[in-house]
């Protein structure tokens, strides 16, 4: 959603308005929704919206001063191993409750907040809000149940979008080539398409083949660089692809693009 170069950097109306499209298009019941941000969708407004419509939330948590005195007061038996992403403890990262230690009461009603402590990587800068060395970074979720270990580690997993974000850079959203605003978002909107083409070719076609999660400059190199020519017989449509030194790798993934049918 292309705003003006005056919008807000962190305005709940953008947050509402951007979910509502999102509910629009994916049509399955709130209840069913999660809804993950980083700390700028952690603001009283968006998080009241979003406990009205029942929609489940993981968002970023900012920590204050406050906070951060209250982490201190938690019993180290209140540390629990974080996990990495396939599940298994990770080695200098553990996560707590944080909820009963804080006044949450001006907060919408079954707000959670899990607090995760770390070693920070190296050459990584300390924040005033870090203790002993360990960086300290929180969550809020309404989810009731659950291991915190698994819902910190979920939360974690919204760093899918940044990758996506990448991705559209390398489609054209890295600038906005045009002067006139209605402009540079109809080049927004194309970004967008080819974004979506993107992911639904890797879903659909590239399954079971490196290529699956190739990003953009990779898929330009690799694959969409080799010659094909569509021909027709017996009634069929057929993608004839030119050798390639990548093709090899692409054939137990494409075959669902070999043998097109004919829509006549």
């Amino acid at each position: 959603m292309l705003r003006p170069g005056n919008a807000g950097a962190n305005t709940a109306a953008d947050h509402i308005a951007v979910t509502e499209q999102v509910l629009t298009q994916i049509r399955t019941p709130a209840r069913t929704v999660l809804i993950r941000t980083d700390s700028a969708g952690g603001t009283h407004e968006f998080l009241n919206y979003l406990t009205d419509h029942g929609l489940g939330y993981s968002v970023g948590f900012g920590l204050s001063t406050i906070a951060a005195q209250a982490i201190d007061r938690l019993l180290p038996q209140a540390w629990t191993r974080a996990y990495d992403p396939d599940g298994t403890e990770r080695e200098g990262a553990w996560v707590a409750e944080l909820t009963g230690m804080l006044d949450l009461s001006s907060w919408p009603a079954g707000m959670r907040v899990i607090v995760r402590k770390e070693r920070p990587h190296p050459g990584a800068q300390l924040r005033f809000t870090d203790r002993d060395g360990l960086r300290l970074t929180a969550f809020a979720t309404n989810t009731r149940g659950g291991q915190l270990a698994a819902l910190e580690l979920r939360h974690r997993r919204r760093a899918r979008c940044e990758d996506r974000i990448r991705s559209a850079k390398d489609c054209g959203l890295r600038n906005l080539p045009l002067h006139g605003f209605d402009q540079n978002r109809i080049w927004c909107t194309i970004v967008e398409l080819a974004c979506e083409l993107l992911a639904w070719t890797q879903m659909l076609a590239l399954t079971g083949s490196p290529a699956r999660r190739w990003e953009p400059k990779a898929l330009r190199l690799r694959l969409f660089s080799i010659a094909a020519r569509l021909t027709r017989h017996a009634r069929r449509r057929r993608l004839k692809l030119a050798a390639a030194p990548h093709l090899q790798l692409l054939l137990n993934g494409m075959h669902t693009l070999t043998e097109l049918p004919n829509p006549g």
